[in-house]
């Protein structure tokens, strides 16, 4: 008689399938995404294995959201309750592993948020609300390096649309490292997510984009994973790993191009080790996600994923032809050279008087919303630079968007507070928003 299963590491699953929220009743993005996962994992006994507790979402509330995102015009008019009980579910996730109740966490919650930057007029990509970002904020509020120094997290996306989003937030902060592996930007939403995207002024190298070809299948991610994550973390030595894990990049998906299977979901995650999960896309709702999530959550407990195949699945549908793993094996050669040697200032703007100045256009995709930036960062010897924003779009009147950043130096702090005060006196803005990286009730 088989030995029952017992998990080797204890893990959390957070599920909240957001019951209330949809784009639409046939939208990619609703709320079956989770109810077959959900079925799939009952079905399977999974809660039912020692060490595997599935537990409820909490409530983000909105200063928790306002600690990652310049909300416009407010929090309340860019997010729903299922948007504060997504980005509760990640902060769960990261309080399960940081208080030391599970050694791994995967939120499986929704709506999504990678698409969603730092600056929010409404709604791209399926996204409002970073999850992660709110949550990273939310660890380094709650749960600061015990020597005193800056915590080191690493962000590996590894959904199959690049993490835009994710990008802008992390862009110039030199103690996040983000990693995304995606299909190439050149033949899918949202066209970015190129090697020479590699961070801000203040971080560069620590962005890392892997744009994989189309029908990159298992082989090839694992590829990526072992010859250039894994590498580059080891070098950066993170305190905490978190994985974006978007599932649109299975063989079944019909917003993509790519060829990973449940078992190669569960390979990458067992590779990869990541502390906490938090979902992101993934849109075969019947074929792939249940078992995708399955695989996922059998990883994270330390479990083997062997036996799961999913409908559809042949040795054909996952197969990489000879060219493409050729092309990610000089990708990944390239990535781990730019994280070792970056280059002296971003690919994107330019330097004028003192500030590193980028401007962007952006489409909310889904709210067909247009909004102009003009972005600027002081360049500064002593800390990351003062961020400044301003901010438009057909929603919102032009607003000034003042980001002092965690561990900022006493100059750009005391700048931070006069150029917030001054475009509050000039009346040449609908709103002027601050935030405080270095204090948790300061943004407003």
């Amino acid at each position: 008689m088989p030995e029952p299963l017992c998990a080797a590491n204890r893990l959390g699953v957070v599920f909240f399938p957001a019951f209330d929220w949809a784009i639409s009743a046939t939208h990619p993005e609703r709320e079956e995404r989770l109810l077959y996962t959900r079925d799939q994992l009952q079905e399977e006994g999974l809660f039912d294995i020692p060490g595997i507790t599935e537990y409820r979402p909490a409530f983000a509330t909105h200063a928790q959201l306002a600690r990652a995102h310049f909300c416009l015009p407010s929090v309340g008019a860019v997010s729903t309750d299922s948007h504060l009980a997504s980005a509760g579910g990640a902060i769960k996730a990261a309080r399960l592993v940081l208080e030391k109740r599970e050694d791994k966490a995967f939120a499986l919650v929704r709506p999504p948020g990678h698409h969603a930057m730092r600056v929010v007029h409404g709604n791209r990509g399926f996204c409002n609300i970073n999850n992660e970002a709110v949550m990273l904020e939310y660890i380094r509020d709650h749960y600061p390096h015990p020597e005193g120094r800056p915590l080191r997290i690493a962000v590996v996306d590894t959904d199959v649309h690049h993490g835009d989003g994710s990008q802008d937030v992390f862009w110039n902060d030199p103690h996040t490292l983000f990693i995304s592996l995606h299909q190439d930007g050149r033949t899918l939403y949202p066209g970015t997510g190129f090697l020479r995207e590699c961070g801000g002024p203040a971080a560069l190298g620590r962005t890392i984009n892997l744009p994989l070809p189309p029908e990159t299948s298992d082989q090839g991610y694992l590829y990526a994973v072992e010859h250039a994550v894994l590498p580059i973390l080891a070098e950066f030595k993170p305190d905490l790993i978190v994985n974006s894990a978007g599932q649109d990049n299975h063989f079944t998906d019909p917003l993509a191009n790519m060829r990973l299977s449940a078992q190669g979901y569960a390979a990458l995650n067992r590779a990869l080790n990541p502390d906490i999960a938090v979902l992101e896309g993934g849109y075969a709702i019947r074929g792939a996600l249940p078992y995708v999530n399955l695989g996922i959550c059998l990883a994270l407990a330390g479990l083997s994923a062997e036996d799961i195949r999913e409908p559809g699945w042949t040795p054909a549908s996952t197969r990489q032809r000879p060219e493409v793993g050729r092309h990610i094996a000089e990708l990944c050669d390239q990535a781990v050279e730019l994280y070792r040697h970056p280059p002296r200032q971003p690919a994107e703007g330019r330097e004028e008087d003192g500030w590193w100045v980028r401007r962007k256009h952006i489409f909310y995709d889904t709210d067909m919303l247009r909004e102009s930036q003009n972005e600027a960062w002081r360049l500064c010897a002593d800390c990351s630079g003062l961020g400044r924003i301003e901010t438009v779009s057909e929603r919102v009147a032009r607003s000034l968007c003042v980001l002092v950043p965690r561990h900022a130096c006493p100059r750009c702090r005391a700048e931070g507070v006069a150029l917030a005060e001054q475009a509050r006196k000039s009346g040449r803005y609908a709103h002027v928003l601050t935030l405080d990286g270095d204090k948790a009730d300061a943004a407003s």
